[in-house]
């Protein structure tokens, strides 16, 4: 059988990037989707090249290009496994009062509409493999905080998997959310505190694709430990 295919949105850097590593490392053939197509050709080079990852340029906003993403993963590999949908984007301070809504708009469209248009885009040839979403939501998707829309699109981003899962309810498909704490990403100007590494989240992202298919690992949350006083 043919080793299997991820394809990863959001693939260019941190945790992305970092599942990329960790699932090529675990034997999968990749399609790697973001903008910066310099950082994935490079990344493609240290995976493996053009034999076993496929690096495409795409903007999770613009459903022809994610369109156009699937049918080249199906064009050079034949096949679909998996798809981690993991573009998305932060806010800036301010709240609901001061933020700009510009700002919002572009996260709002990256982190909800963005992640629709993939799973949707995806859905006929995960439906032919009996394959797998995983979505990255994120531990602010699970609490409120005060002021914040980046918190209310990953509430959002929950409530996609949970219909999603509803939806495809006897595909074979199965849905799982990915909900990081704070992660030392591109996001922060400086390293958070007590913040986790994104290859903290590509091990979560593998051990649910390392499940057996009658395993369906709905959700994991991954937040840093505390710090010890």
């Amino acid at each position: 059988m043919a080793d299997p295919v991820l394809l990863i949105t959001g693939a260019s850097s941190g945790i992305g990037e970092a599942t990329a590593r960790a699932a090529a490392q675990a034997g999968y053939r990749l399609v790697l989707a973001a903008r910066s197509q310099d950082k994935l050709q490079k990344l493609q080079g240290e995976l493996g090249g053009d034999e076993r990852v496929l690096a495409v340029p795409c903007d999770v906003q613009d459903m022809h290009d994610q369109t156009n993403m699937v049918s080249r993963c199906l064009d050079v590999f034949g096949q679909l496994d998996a798809v981690y949908a993991n573009a998305g984007r932060g806010g800036e301070p301010g709240g609901f009062s001061e933020a700009s809504p510009e700002v919002w708009k572009d996260m709002i469209l990256t982190n909800i509409l963005g992640v629709g248009q993939t799973v949707q885009a995806c859905l006929p040839a995960l439906r032919k493999s009996q394959g797998h979403v995983l979505i990255t939501g994120s531990a602010a998707g699970r609490v409120t905080i005060p002021g914040s829309m980046y918190s209310a699109t990953k509430w959002a981003v929950s409530a996609i998997g949970y219909g999603l899962r509803e939806e495809i309810r006897g595909s074979g498909i199965r849905v799982t959310l990915i909900e990081p704490g704070m992660v030392d990403t591109a996001f922060f100007d400086e390293t958070p505190p007590n913040a986790l590494n994104p290859e903290d989240i590509a091990r979560a992202v593998v051990y649910a694709l390392s499940q057996p298919s009658h395993v369906d690992v709905n959700e994991i949350l991954v937040r840093p430990t505390p710090a010890v006083h």
